[in-house]
């Protein structure tokens, strides 16, 4: 169970007091010269508390670091390119960013998607355990729902699995959410507060509109829309784009925020609350997007779910048998796949 009821919002930072008296940060970005990695080392460039960005990637990398190095931030950047060069890129990083992969194209399911990002995720997987085994680690290579514990299979082989410092980043969520209420309500997005619980696909996401911040004003038929736009909006822009590419440039921006977020908290900053996907203390869901309060040390607090209404409580009836069998093939994907 989660550990208090979901009540805190979102803290944003005005100042940079917390750059004070620390030491020194490296983020690496594997997967960086990719359709998510390219767009993310931009905005990366731009967060406070980066000292080092070290981007990995089969192909390209050392022209996206020349590139992004010339911006006028603080900070260095360095490009790694090929498997021989994955350690060095993430030799003592202090948190590594996962968007290797490929993209999900129309008509591709889950399993096929897993077929071709899981061994992908393995690699990285082991690396990380063998060159930063204390690293904070944002997943957002898909599909996450099984990525994820597979990752925490490799670690726990290795001796190094740490609950509270592997997430798979579905920020992209609450963003979309925020997105589309604000619209419907024609407010400012960024005044919108909800959490969003699950997973990270169609049928796993679940915004919960009972807790929407300022209060969600609508009717069923509004909210079952929205829902319905929420959980899909991944495949809209998969065919908005013609099935020539998946949500990227939006999935940057959310991941940005969700590292600007684990760099604030490893700073000192209170009150940080982000939902994620993480090995959680649910019974029989061993792992579950909920709300946290992250920390130095990546999860400080789990936070317990709040009071569902009716419609919500159905929803997650229906996605946790669903969730359950997602977490069981990545956790079986990372047990039969072939030992290099």
């Amino acid at each position: 169970m989660f550990l208090k009821k979901f009540k805190a919002k979102i803290v944003p930072s005005s100042s940079s007091w917390w750059l004070m008296a620390r030491t020194a940060f490296k983020v690496a970005v594997v997967g960086a010269g990719g359709g998510i990695g390219q767009p993310l080392s931009l905005l990366l460039r731009q967060i406070e508390g980066i000292d080092e960005l070290a981007l990995h990637d089969l192909r390209g990398t050392k022209g996206v670091a020349a590139d992004t190095g010339h911006i006028s931030e603080q900070g260095t950047v360095s490009g790694y390119v090929g498997n021989e060069q994955l350690v060095p890129a993430l030799q003592g990083a202090n948190l590594v960013v996962v968007t290797a992969g490929m993209p999900r194209v129309p008509g591709m399911t889950r399993d096929s998607l897993m077929q071709a990002n899981g061994g992908i995720a393995i690699t990285v997987t082991r690396a990380m355990a063998c060159a930063c085994p204390e690293a904070l680690i944002a997943i957002t290579t898909n599909p996450i729902n099984i990525i994820v514990p597979t990752a925490a299979e490799v670690l726990k082989e290795a001796g190094v699995f740490n609950p509270r410092r592997l997430f798979g980043v579905t920020t992209l969520d609450v963003v979309r959410s925020r997105k589309f209420i604000g619209d419907h309500m024609n407010i400012d997005p960024e005044k919108v507060n909800i959490p969003v619980i699950g997973g990270h696909t169609g049928p796993t996401i679940l915004p919960l509109f009972s807790q929407c911040q300022p209060e969600f004003r609508g009717d069923t038929e509004d909210i079952e829309r929205l829902t319905h736009r929420i959980k899909e909006a991944g495949t809209e822009v998969v065919m908005a784009k013609g099935g020539a590419g998946s949500a990227t440039l939006s999935m940057a921006y959310a991941t940005s925020s969700f590292v600007k977020s684990l760099i604030r908290a490893h700073n000192g900053q209170e009150g940080i609350i982000e939902c994620s996907f993480v090995a959680s203390c649910m019974e029989n869901v061993p792992f579950f997007a909920g709300p946290l309060e992250l920390g130095k040390e990546g999860i400080k607090r789990y936070l317990e779910l709040p009071d569902l209404n009716e419609f919500e409580q159905k929803s997650l009836d229906k996605l946790l048998p669903i969730l359950k069998k997602n977490i069981e093939a990545g956790i079986n994907f990372a047990k039969t796949f072939e030992k290099k």
